[in-house]
């Protein structure tokens, strides 16, 4: 499958022992500590284990957010906030400020940043399997998947969880609107991606496929322009990113346009739009180098090198010596000054979020259970902890591109 697709780093924690001895008053509440820890634990590992699939993560996810809402949700039958959800600390880094930690002690801050988290190894996931020699029909599937569930998970987030924090984003962070909106958006183009190398792939219309393209790049520019107002020492490599992406689909989208065009003898207008087509193409390549050149979080490659890159550049040129051809033998069309304006809807193959829920309520968490946590005897480990807690950077496999063979999904 020909695709290479930019990853900020995954978020860093500091570990968390919940342990509350003196308040938490019964065994069934000191185990929910106790599981609470182990689970955190275990769904923290499944980010960098790459044999870790969507299922694996699913199970570890639902097993410490059905814990953890236990901290958040109401459980005393009243509209009052939940007793345990301001008790804990919480430390979580962010994919664009490096190694500086935010804090909060808010039960609901840790489920927003870990489902962040979350988001991204679905990003992370659909990234490796894209980057696989000869993926199958059904990997395809799963990459198309992984990016809207990414997206539906950033979305959630954006609408129903953040909103209940009590401190709000600083600007720059993960959990502010820009950035959030930028991940959704950015999903959600990546997702066309695939969509648009299936029907390449499938000999599909050459308008169809345009209007793929149009829209696709105009989601990479909508998350280029969602991110133009922040710093740019986080945010340059990534907006390049998103840039050389939008060019290089709009390269796409002027290639297939004018395939149509030709298709419906107007061979200058093909002609022009296959030299808009090159145009957009020497942009992306610039960009490529650019990106190259940008420090700042997130993968380093070199896309102008892959083959879905070199690919583009060929189909192009042969196109348009192909309308040229035609052109000086049958048509003879006046090759107009200006470029087609490109006013393309695709009516199939948008991608849109797959919505995203949180597991039930583990049953461990009960009213009576909940009684038995008692704040007034206070968390005695606390004062032995020391103030500040270092948050490691995430180790991340090494998920170096595999060699493109220029194979597209079978």
């Amino acid at each position: 499958m020909a695709h290479w697709f930019h990853r900020n780093p995954l978020k860093a924690t500091a570990p968390v022992s919940f342990n509350f001895y003196g308040v938490a008053g019964s065994p069934a509440a000191n185990k929910i500590c106790n599981d609470l820890r182990t689970t955190r634990a275990r769904l923290l590992e499944m980010f960098t284990d790459v044999t870790c699939n969507p299922e694996i993560l699913k199970n570890a996810t639902d097993a410490y957010f059905s814990l953890l809402q236990g901290f958040i949700a109401s459980l005393d039958g009243t509209t009052q906030e939940n007793k345990m959800r301001f008790i804990q600390n919480f430390k979580w880094t962010d994919t664009l400020q490096g190694n500086t930690p935010s804090a909060q002690q808010d039960a609901v801050f840790e489920l927003v940043s870990m489902a962040f988290n979350v988001a991204l190894w679905y990003t992370k996931f659909a990234s490796r399997l894209a980057g696989k020699e000869n993926i199958t029909e059904p990997e395809a599937k799963d990459v198309h998947r992984s990016l809207k569930v990414a997206a539906g998970i950033f979305k959630n987030l954006k609408e129903v969880h953040i909103p209940r924090l009590i401190t709000p984003a600083e600007k720059g962070r993960d959990l502010e609107p820009r950035v959030i909106d930028a991940y959704i958006i950015q999903c959600q183009a990546e997702a066309q991606e695939v969509t648009i190398a299936r029907a390449i792939e499938l000999k599909h219309n050459a308008t169809l496929i345009a209007a793929l393209a149009f829209e696709t790049a105009n989601f990479y520019q909508k998350a280029d322009h969602t991110l133009n107002t922040l710093e740019p020492e986080c945010s340059s490599k990534w907006r390049k990113y998103l840039q050389l992406k939008q060019h290089f689909y709009m390269a796409y989208a002027y290639c297939y346009h004018g395939q149509t065009l030709l298709a419906g003898d107007k061979c200058g207008e093909a002609i022009r739009s296959l030299q808009e087509a090159e145009k957009c193409y020497s942009r992306a390549e610039a960009l490529c180098k650019e990106y190259r050149q940008t420090k700042g979080p997130g993968t380093t490659a070199k896309p102008s090198e892959q083959l879905f890159f070199l690919k583009l550049g060929g189909l192009i040129k042969n196109t348009l010596e192909k309308c040229q051809r035609e052109n000086g033998f049958i048509y003879f069309h006046k090759v107009p000054a200006e470029a087609p304006q490109l006013e393309l809807k695709a009516s199939y193959g948008l991608a849109e979020p797959i919505p995203f829920e949180l597991p039930p309520l583990s049953e461990q968490c009960t009213a009576e259970v909940y009684a038995t946590f008692d704040l007034t005897k206070g968390a005695k480990n606390d004062k032995a902890k020391p103030k500040d807690e270092e948050v490691k950077p995430v180790k991340e496999p090494d998920l170096k591109p595999q060699k493109d063979t220029g194979c597209v999904i079978s």
